[in-house]
């Protein structure tokens, strides 16, 4: 009798067969997918299989404000194809009502030069403009506070379209963080007059700088203290790191600046005055300093050579290899010249070689050598 009760049950409970993932998530978009979105979104061009695939949720939601979106966006003076790239890589503004983007463009005109410029914020960081409604108060709040240290407008765009958590949260925390940044400074023998210009080459480096706790900072410059460093070199430190002195901490600079000493093989004061013209020894780690020590030794360099100009060393190996080849292909030998030249950006350098190129072209002038004169 089991027997056959088995054999039963195995007939009735033969396997199904499972369409597969993809059919069944195409199968689901056509059921649940609001419609009225999707031809509105491919009426504009939106690349619709690139939001199914990232973000087919929005496609799901209702209501959604797809034509008064395009329609803001255009009055603002977007043009066609600035609409479907926005839309395309951040469909969620179209979930987002009318009425809130109006009061974000009027946020967002306080510190915007022009509707244009705000129009390419909006298509760099779509994520930045189209939030929630529910920070309008504190964006309005921070804006404010911003405002009030005289900022440059463009500086507080900047800091809204990269950090917008820091506009979304309360202003008394950012208060807290521009505090300590000011009283570090002045506490280093910064001078008054020149803070605002410091704070805000500071932010506009780094504006992440305010999400980080207070804390971070103090800590820092205990440590780099407690390394030998007096207040005007911590100064100088603060100034050259601007906002990346925040991203650093003690473990990784112990670690860091054992490795460059034993490396270079110097004294304490000697690496302190390497660091003090290149601060960016601090924050890289010990692999990228180790494969470009190795890769400038390679390359024939001397370790005199690069104590002498540490900023090389910012550089990549890449980079750094593919300037030398420039110069030696003029006949620069860079095992017994100043590294100078491989410094700087690709501008900074296309300019030095320029002008390495130049003087080697042209012809030296000999004041007492008789001139040529016609028969």
């Amino acid at each position: 009798m089991l027997r056959s009760i088995a054999t039963f049950l195995c007939l009735r409970c033969q396997p199904v067969t499972a369409l597969p993932l993809n059919l069944r998530s195409r199968a689901t978009h056509r059921v649940a997918e609001n419609q009225q979105t999707v031809e509105a979104l491919y009426d504009l061009s939106v690349d619709i299989q690139k939001v199914r695939k990232l973000k087919g949720w929005v496609l799901l939601q209702s209501p959604a404000y797809t034509k008064e979106v395009a329609e803001l966006l255009k009055n603002m003076g977007a043009s066609g194809p600035i609409i479907a790239h926005i839309l395309t890589s951040h469909p969620e503004a179209v979930l987002c009502n009318p009425e809130q983007i109006c009061t974000q463009k009027e946020l967002w005109m306080s510190v915007c030069p022009n509707q244009r410029e705000l129009v390419g914020v909006i298509e760099k960081f779509p994520a930045s403009f189209f939030t929630s409604s529910s920070h309008h108060d504190n964006q309005r709040n921070n804006i404010s506070y911003f405002q009030s240290l005289n900022l440059n407008k463009r500086v507080i765009t900047k800091l809204m379209a990269s950090a917008p958590q820091s506009f979304s949260r309360p202003v008394e925390q950012n208060e807290l963080m521009v505090h300590t940044l000011q009283h570090a400074y002045q506490e280093l023998g910064g001078e008054e007059a020149n803070m605002k210009i410091w704070l805000q080459k500071l932010l506009s480096q780094n504006p992440f700088v305010l999400l980080k706790p207070p804390e971070v900072l103090r800590e820092n410059f205990l440590f780099l203290r407690d390394k030998g460093f007096s207040t005007p070199q911590l100064l100088h430190l603060l100034s050259r790191l601007k906002g990346f002195v925040t991203e650093l901490n003690p473990d990784s600079m112990r670690r860091t600046l054992l490795y460059s000493q034993d490396t270079i093989g110097c004294s304490e004061t000697e690496l302190r005055d390497i660091i003090l013209r290149c601060p960016a020894l601090l924050y890289y780690p010990e692999s990228t300093l180790a494969e470009r020590f190795e890769g400038l030794l390679r390359a024939g360099i001397s370790m005199c050579q690069i104590t002498e100009t540490p900023t090389v060393l910012e550089l990549t190996t890449q980079i750094v290899n593919y300037r030398i080849q420039q110069l030696k292909a003029r006949g620069y030998d860079i095992r017994t010249g100043s590294l100078e030249v491989l410094n700087g950006t690709k501008k900074d350098f296309e300019m030095s070689f320029g002008k390495l190129q130049l003087r080697r072209e042209r012809p030296l002038f000999n004041p007492v050598a008789p001139l040529k004169a016609d028969d």
